[in-house]
């Protein structure tokens, strides 16, 4: 044979040797690749076998998923008294439900779409989704899987369960089966897009309706549904206040997975991609905390502390009730008053400077109060733009001395009512040191404003007409202290008393210890205004769960306090105040209106207290810090500018009449001393060393006025 031959024959027999031998490698190679792959396999399926009758069998209670068992943190919402959203008031979550009758259906085919696009058919669990996510992670060697239903992606808002693990996994898969047992899909829709996050601090997506684009969720466009339902992949990335352009992107995916699963024709996806989406705002702007009015925190403040009554729960609990329990509180806000009260308030240009020496803002607080209901219908804390929450309310929070203005409250009033006076009951008003009058259970001589004195005997009518300090002193001294603080403290409801207040210059001339606030001061002039029934003052009227049903319920509370003709006959001289006296400057056409001002020591706080037969207003002016306030009384001019807006369009009324003003001139006083002088007399100052004359307190002076001698001083008519 020739030896080319042969040496062909031995290459291909070597070729067909080293062929043999890769084949056989490869081969081999395959056969482990199985093996494994089966090992794997069947070791996974024992395991997830093993695993499920362990859950079964161990974990049953844990499977029992029940949303009867969860509440999610709701905003609560506050309302005006006509049914209009005044506040909403947000804990950690902000969050407010949403029915699904109220979930448009572009919005629940979006989250479909984009997250479960087999979310009608499956039981639950996505079992494509599930074992291809399950190949990832073994092939990937990772232990982190997706391939969640809407479903599963609920349990785990609700749990909070988030561990990466292979077994929370499974447990949540066998979860979402038997949580579809018990719950249909729309239950599932409804609960989730309540509880997701969709960024910004809006957790459901009532909040996020009206953080991005400030619209109930039943107004979102198609374009808006996808828009916000992309959010939920990324919420800082999609963010369309992070970045307009991914939120577009995102946006445009959600709505081209709508189209291709039939959920919208293509001219609905193409009107859709090029609808214009105007947000709430751009993504250089910041955002912009909610700041409540100052009659949202008085609302607060009085839900928290009912709650702790009611309830018997503590400070924290109620916050987090009132915060996070979904609650809708209705208040008894009338919003065309309070806007215009905010409105003046707010403008700084309306409360000027009335101290040089200070570079303190002059301060206001004005309540405004129904006295019939004792609704607070308007309230603001404090002048300028409020700039932020939880700050001081002076309407509320801040105590003052009131001066004269408690004068109704704690003598005329009383008196009155105990029959000790009347309006025709002369009274001596005379200079301290004068020796015209002389008081049975006081050395206490006050000072008139300006130190003038008619020096002759003055009728209680002119005596609270032109509020004068000597009259009052002497009616406290005839009614007796206990008696004056006792109407304070048990029948006009002030309670900033303390015992240092059980004397003369507290009870007659409102020097209180702790002084009083402006909200007191309006409930305690109601009870005039009302015919003598204290009526407690409130804020809102009920407050109900999430569900509708009444937490706590606010009626009128109200009682007899003091008589009908007492009540009248206070007003009638207050009314005298205005049309001829100290409050001469609150009146306005087509309203009769009743007042008393007051001026605490030092001038360092003003007052107004007036009334028409709709509505008692309360004006306290002065500064934060204490500082003497010159010229007339703003508390006047505040009020009127006010309260005679409120009244446009109101018809006018007038307070009834008293049935007697007392036509019998009742005397107390000695009467009998010099013949007065017909001229105002200034009191002397005392000489130094003069220890054995009576005691003389200075008093700052109440309200500026011109005293005109007659004889005998202002007789009611």
């Amino acid at each position: 044979m020739p030896r080319d031959k042969n040496d062909k024959n031995k290459a291909e027999r070597v070729a067909r040797a080293a062929g043999g031998a890769v084949g056989g490698a490869l081969s081999l190679t395959l056969k482990i690749i199985v093996t494994v792959v089966l090992v794997l396999l069947t070791t996974m399926l024992l395991f997830v076998c093993i695993f499920a009758f362990y859950v079964k069998t161990s974990l049953v209670d844990e499977l029992d998923i029940s949303l009867d068992d969860f509440s999610l943190s709701e905003s609560s919402t506050v309302y005006d008294s006509e049914g209009n959203v005044l506040a909403t008031l947000s804990g950690s979550e902000n969050r407010i439900w949403v029915d699904y009758e109220d979930i448009p259906e572009d919005l629940e085919h979006a989250l479909v779409a984009i997250e479960d696009k087999r979310f009608y058919d499956h039981k639950g669990v996505d079992w494509y989704r599930t074992v291809g996510a399950v190949f990832n992670m073994f092939l990937g060697m990772r232990d982190n899987f997706g391939g969640s239903t809407i479903t599963q992606q609920l349990i785990k808002n609700l749990t909070g369960d988030n561990e990466v693990t292979v077994q929370r996994k499974l447990v949540e898969i066998f979860r979402a089966l038997e949580f579809e047992k018990k719950y249909d899909k729309e239950e599932i829709i409804e609960w989730y897009l309540n509880a997701v996050y969709f960024g910004e601090g809006c957790n459901g997506i009532y909040t996020a309706a009206q953080t991005y684009f400030g619209k109930e969720p039943s107004e979102l466009s198609l374009a808006e549904c996808a828009s916000i339902v992309g959010i939920v992949n990324l919420p800082t990335y999609y963010s369309p206040f992070y970045s307009v352009e991914n939120n577009k992107t995102r946006q445009e995916t959600v709505l081209r997975e709508m189209y291709e699963q039939g959920y919208i024709t293509y001219d609905e996806y193409t009107e859709a991609v090029n609808e214009e989406l105007v947000f709430v705002r751009s993504e250089t702007e910041v955002a912009t905390q909610e700041i409540y009015i100052y009659y949202v925190e008085a609302v607060i403040d009085d839900v928290i502390a009912d709650l702790m009554e009611v309830r018997g729960v503590n400070y924290e609990t109620a916050q987090t009730l009132i915060y996070s329990g979904g609650y809708q509180i209705y208040t008894c806000c009338d919003t065309r008053i309070q806007g215009i009260v905010d409105t003046y308030y707010e403008n700084l240009e309306n409360f000027p400077r009335l101290n040089y020496s200070t570079d303190q803002q002059l301060q206001s607080a004005i309540v405004i109060m129904d006295p019939y209901t004792g609704e607070i219908v308007a309230m603001s804390g404090g002048v300028g733009e409020k700039t932020g929450n939880l700050v001081l309310n002076r309407a509320t929070d801040t105590t003052r001395a009131p001066g004269s203005s408690i004068k109704p409250l704690s003598v005329y009033t009383p008196a009155l009512d105990l029959g000790i006076i009347t309006q025709n009951t002369l009274v001596m008003d005379g200079a301290p040191d004068a020796g015209l009058y002389t008081l049975e259970h006081s050395s206490f001589y006050p000072r008139n404003s300006g130190s003038q004195y008619l020096n002759q005997p003055v009728t209680i009518r002119y005596g609270l007409v032109r509020s004068l300090n000597t009259v009052a002193v002497q009616i406290l001294d005839k009614l007796g202290f206990e008696t004056s603080y006792s109407y304070l403290r048990d029948v006009f409801g002030i309670t900033t008393l303390v015992d240092a207040d059980y004397s003369p210059s507290p009870l007659a001339l409102g020097q209180l210890t702790n002084g009083v606030t402006v909200r007191e001061m309006a409930q305690a002039y109601s009870v005039l205004v009302n015919d003598g029934t204290f009526t407690e003052s409130r804020t809102y009227s009920r407050v109900l769960d999430s569900n509708g049903n009444v937490v706590l319920d606010n009626p009128a509370s109200q009682r007899s306090a003091v008589r009908v003709n007492a009540a009248r006959n206070m007003i009638d001289m207050m009314v005298g105040s205005v049309t001829g006296g100290t409050s001469g400057g609150a009146g306005f056409y087509g309203m009769e209106v009743a007042g008393k001002t007051g001026t605490s020591g030092s001038s360092n706080d003003r007052w107004f207290a007036g009334m028409t037969p709709y509505y008692v207003g309360v004006v306290w002016t002065g500064y934060d810090i204490p500082v003497g306030l010159s010229g007339s009384n703003p508390a006047i001019s505040i009020w009127r500018n006010i309260m005679q807006q409120v009244h446009e369009g109101f018809e006018y009324r007038s307070f009834p009449d008293p049935t007697s003003i007392g036509e019998d001139t009742q005397i107390f006083g000695d009467l009998t001393s010099p013949t007065p002088s017909p001229t105002p007399t200034e009191t002397p100052e005392p000489s130094a060393g003069e220890s054995d004359s009576p005691p003389l307190y200075t008093m700052v002076p109440d309200d500026e006025e011109t005293i005109e001698p007659t004889e005998p001083v202002g007789e009611a008519a």
